[in-house]
């Protein structure tokens, strides 16, 4: 199981500390594999874009516009987070309907 997200993120913190078994991978410094961004891209739609986070309102109309492939490859922090790789099967956020998905208590 791989979770990707930020280590300063709290999500991904409490994700963290809830599967301690899980490979953490820093998007900001390691980034996200592009066949596993294509395939939540695929899964979430734009639901993956946080367009709430201070990069997301950074940015201008301009790039805003952008394919959110393009986007969340050049920003890999606007991606919601964590965004959890369990054997080919994608969990996004760490909602208590994700918990119990990945079997958290």
């Amino acid at each position: 199981m791989r979770l990707y997200g930020l280590k300063t993120c709290d999500s991904c913190r409490k994700a963290l500390k809830s599967l301690p078994d899980a490979e953490f991978v820093d998007v900001r410094s390691q980034g996200v594999p592009e066949s596993v961004m294509t395939m939540a891209l695929e899964t979430f739609g734009e639901a993956l874009l946080n367009t709430r986070s201070t990069t997301w309102r950074g940015l201008g109309e301009e790039q805003r516009a952008r394919p959110a492939l393009e986007l969340l490859k050049d920003h890999p922090t606007l991606m919601k987070r964590p965004l959890i790789d369990q054997d080919g099967t994608l969990f996004l956020g760490w909602s208590p309907k994700m918990q119990a998905g990945l079997g958290v208590t």
